[in-house]
């Protein structure tokens, strides 16, 4: 081999050397960002990655609810199992299984998925339908939503007698009916 082939080929090996070198640092520099970046993932957007699949919620007070994940927005999600809808706030969501691995951002969200989660109640509420209210402490009221507040709904139980829940002690909303 001749001394410019020779030095031809110590050149490629260093170029070698150092790609290998730029690729296991580079590889590094992606993992860290990639975990930085995780932080900005929400339940959510995890959740908003799951329609249409059957997950296992663990509600609050409530306990392990299984359905099919119909409606998702950033305050709540609609789970739908074989005989009944369960809207379920998602400060009231201790786990959830069977999720996606993967999310999707809020700015790829429909204007849709940002009504909250009085607009939910609303919509039972103007059903005139009787729940299940259940809430964090493990208790359950069968009522009729009447009105909904901004941060409360009021219930009409057995009798007439009126109840207001407050959304943060809301653990899950059960409709019978489908």
């Amino acid at each position: 081999m001749s001394w410019e082939e020779q030095l031809s080929a110590l050149f490629d090996d260093l170029e070698g050397q150092a790609e290998a070198l730029y690729d296991a640092e580079r590889e590094a520099e992606v993992a860290d960002r990639s975990r930085a970046e995780y932080q900005h993932v929400t339940l959510a957007s995890r959740l908003m990655a799951s329609l249409g699949t059957e997950v296992g919620v663990h509600v609050v007070g409530l306990g392990a609810l299984h359905g099919e994940l119909h409606r998702v927005s950033a305050e709540w999600c609609l789970l739908v199992s074989s005989a009944q809808e369960w809207i379920v706030p998602l400060s009231a969501v201790a786990a959830v299984r069977d999720a996606s691995p993967r999310s999707v951002p809020e700015v790829a969200w429909s204007p849709l998925t940002r009504l909250g989660l009085g607009s939910a109640l609303r919509r039972l509420a103007e059903a005139g339908e009787r729940c299940l209210v259940h809430l964090a402490d493990g208790s359950r009221h069968e009522a009729r939503l009447t009105r909904v507040g901004a941060d409360f709904v009021e219930t009409s139980g057995e009798r007439g007698a009126t109840m207001l829940v407050g959304f943060a002690r809301l653990a899950a909303v059960q409709s019978r009916t489908r």
